[in-house]
């Protein structure tokens, strides 16, 4: 069976790969996403959903997850392909000029690519227990897309960063129970979120570490072990949270030959790089003055897809129609 040749894919489904897919489909392009985590969002969904954005044009404030929602409704209009969990490998232009993108998984053909990767493709930093990648697929979790899933459960969190004070906040009155676990007596995150965490009902232990989990199928219990004593405890639990940050690197990236400089991808005034067809925008681009704000990936994206849209069909406007009199 012939697989389908989108108009634009894009490679990264941050804020801005998001935005970029809604202003594909508003130039009636066939649009396809591939982002590398289980969920879309990018770093705001899965480092700090909670917090606050302050420079988000047009609100006073806006919770990181409520604006990665808004941007999923607003895309949702043109019903993009979108696929998980997949990372790309490699990008080859063939002789027609098509693009063929390899993933993890299966591979995709585009007569256009727009690369939204933000700092590239990261990665939880994962428990070091032998046993621990056992339960990733039950009830260990390094991401959280649905807090009501915990709705009375008993959750232990492991952190002490931003991440995972956040989660256990959250978790607080959903769960029965929960317990974040550190491995210093200090904790990483913003001191307002700190000072909340100590007048919670939230079971705090530190500075312990993860010595064990136990359970068949699912983890039943985690032991833990006191720094510098180490005198052992045992918790029951239902789930496990793991907020131990997140490696980002650009990865394969760097060997689709793209201009790197300084660990951004370089385009020029139509966010295209030094091949033709394949543009950037967002965080992982760099040009002359460039600014790494989301606020400025919003505005990089429909100058990719503008040019993106030329690229395909040469006789497109560029200039396209305001969106007011489109709908």
């Amino acid at each position: 069976m012939q697989e389908k040749v989108y108009d634009i894919t894009i490679i990264g489904g941050g804020p801005t790969g998001l935005f970029t897919a809604f202003y594909g489909g508003m130039r009636q392009a066939s649009v396809k996403i591939i982002e590398s985590l289980p969920q879309l969002g990018g770093q705001l969904s899965a480092l700090y959903p909670e917090k606050y954005i302050y420079d988000v044009a047009g609100f006073p404030k806006v919770r990181a997850q409520e604006l990665v929602d808004n941007l999923k409704e607003q895309m949702k209009k043109f019903e993009p392909t979108i696929c998980l969990e997949e990372s790309v490998s490699t990008i080859e232009k063939l002789e027609d000029g098509t693009f063929k993108l390899t993933t993890n998984q299966q591979t995709h053909y585009s007569k256009s690519v727009i690369i939204t990767a933000g700092n590239g493709a990261f990665q939880p930093r994962r428990l070091e227990l032998d046993n621990a990648i056992q339960y990733e697929k039950a009830n260990l979790h390094y991401f959280v897309d649905d807090m009501n899933k915990f709705a009375g459960k008993k959750v232990v969190v492991f952190g002490g960063g931003d991440s995972a004070v956040d989660w256990a906040l959250m978790l607080e009155p959903i769960a029965e129970k929960v317990t974040i676990i550190h491995r210093r007596d200090k904790f990483r995150a913003h001191e307002h979120s700190v000072e909340t965490l100590l007048n919670s009902k939230i079971e705090i232990k530190t500075p312990y570490v993860p010595h064990a989990l136990i359970g068949e199928g699912n983890i039943t219990q985690v032991v833990i072990e006191e720094v510098g004593t180490g005198t052992q405890e045992t918790i029951d639990v239902d789930d496990v949270i793991v907020n131990y940050g997140f490696v980002s690197s650009l990865g394969p990236i760097k060997d689709w030959g793209l201009e790197i400089q300084k660990n951004s991808i370089l385009v020029n005034s139509k966010m295209e790089t030094n091949i033709p067809g394949i543009y950037a925008a967002g965080d992982i681009c760099t040009y002359e003055g460039k600014v790494k704000l989301i606020a400025c990936g919003f505005g990089e994206a429909p100058t990719a897809v503008n040019n993106a849209k030329a690229h395909i069909d040469p006789k497109a406007k560029l200039q396209p129609m305001h969106s007011s009199s489109m709908f």
